[in-house]
């Protein structure tokens, strides 16, 4: 470790943290088998003859899970550190993608596949990382978090066309093999080898300034509400709420866009590229929240992302189809993106550092079980009705009450003070 007294080496600051995370994120389970799954979803309906409703109830299966590990993820993360809990997950996550390449006509072997990825995919997602981040950067920490993020986007932007690619030339069970092997031998050395976990780890302290207290720091860095102590708070419940129906809504519009966009005549490859065009505007939306996170109130921020989000959803629910249709994904993924950021942002300045990794746990955890009930609803209503109208019209509904759940929040609490300082009351 650095002297406390002498400046790290530069490889060491905050910011290569930022793109460590941002690696990570790349290639965790968001952009490998949420942005992925509408493209394999049609070609699997194919293979098998298994129904739309039948395949996504794989993937809500496995969201359920992983919404459930999310808050042990974030006690383990507390606990051991966040390289402890995201290698094995990787090495796990990535062994999980492969053996889809195995997968035969019994949809149960399908689901416990998905079952596994839901248990290890909490430690690839961002709730490890987000606390790493969390206590490297205090001033900048909107911005710092969604430069991470930009990772997740750009995997999602990326993956999906990769995937209609590599179905297309070599068949299905190769890209699962592909992006299962990529996993592994992208994320494990990056993360093994380079995170570090907290700024006192190099000799300093948050947002880059030399390290002058080791006990104010550690002070610093404990203060605020126990998990307990946050879910007995009204915000705690306005914040989950909200997040759930976001998540309901623009996962229920990911998983399905592709089939959706075919089904208007759209080809197969236009509409796997507007997938990647949702993952597009989920990075802008990842850096335009971050920036703006540190400069103006986030219920402020999150409501003008959620509109959008609503206005591309009534763009979709009218039948739109060509460019509009683009138009509209790319409004919905703007509000995915910016929820990314918005979630660990808002639990550190509510709750403090003293438990984020489980606090943020189970706020990211409402998050995810929203997109256990999105792909679900769209996929029963489009067997049941041969149209995915009354989902969407659904979702106009639920991201409006999320915008006004955001209204309801008051003023930060300031948990923290810069080192050396009194805290502020």
């Amino acid at each position: 470790m650095a002297h406390p007294q002498q400046p790290p080496p530069p490889f060491l600051s905050g910011w290569w943290i930022v793109f460590i995370a941002a690696i990570g994120l790349f290639m965790g389970y968001g952009p490998v088998v949420s942005f992925t799954f509408g493209v394999f979803l049609r070609t699997l309906s194919q293979e098998f003859g298994w129904s739309r409703g039948d395949i996504s109830l794989a993937f809500s299966i496995s969201l359920f899970v992983m919404s459930l590990v999310f808050p042990l993820v974030g006690r383990l993360v507390d606990r051991f550190g966040a390289r402890r809990v995201i290698i094995p997950s990787i090495i796990l996550f990535g062994l999980g993608l492969m053996s889809l390449s195995l997968l035969t006509g019994n949809i149960w072997q399908f689901y416990a596949v998905y079952i596994v990825l839901g248990l290890v995919g909490g430690g690839t997602a961002p709730v490890p990382y987000s606390n790493v981040l969390s206590h490297w950067f205090d001033k900048r920490r909107g911005l710092a978090l969604g430069l991470a993020m930009v990772g997740l986007g750009l995997g999602a932007f990326v993956t999906p066309s990769l995937a209609q690619m590599l179905i297309t030339a070599h068949g299905w069970r190769y890209a699962y093999v592909v992006f299962g092997v990529m996993v592994i031998v992208v994320t494990v050395p990056v993360v093994g080898l380079f995170l570090k976990e907290t700024p006192g780890m190099v000799g300093l302290s948050p947002d880059g300034a030399v390290m002058n207290s080791t006990a104010a720091l550690a002070n610093k860095q404990q203060s605020g509400l126990t998990a307990q102590e946050a879910r007995q708070t009204s915000t705690f419940w306005v914040l989950v709420s909200a997040f759930f129906l976001m998540s309901a809504s623009v996962h229920g519009c990911l998983i399905h866009l592709v089939s959706l966009l075919t089904d208007r005549g759209i080809s197969p490859q236009l509409a796997a590229a507007a997938t990647s065009l949702f993952g597009a505007a989920l990075l802008f939306g990842r850096v335009g929240a971050g920036y703006l996170l540190d400069h103006f109130f986030a219920s402020a921020v999150a409501l003008g992302f959620f509109c959008g989000a609503t206005l591309g959803f009534l763009l979709l629910w009218s039948g739109v189809t060509g460019t509009v249709a683009f138009v509209a994904a790319f409004l919905v993924g703007l509000g995915m993106g910016a929820e990314g950021d918005i979630i660990a942002y808002l639990i550190s300045r509510y709750f403090g550092l003293r438990a984020f990794g489980e606090i943020y746990g189970y706020a990211f955890g409402a998050f995810t079980l929203g997109g256990v009930f999105g792909p679900l609803l769209m996929g029963k209503g489009f067997d049941t009705t041969g149209s995915y109208n009354l989902g969407l019209g659904i979702f106009v509904v639920a991201t409006l009450i999320a915008a006004g759940l955001m209204t309801r929040l008051g003023p930060y609490r300031t948990w923290e003070a810069p080192v050396g300082a009194e805290a502020a009351s």
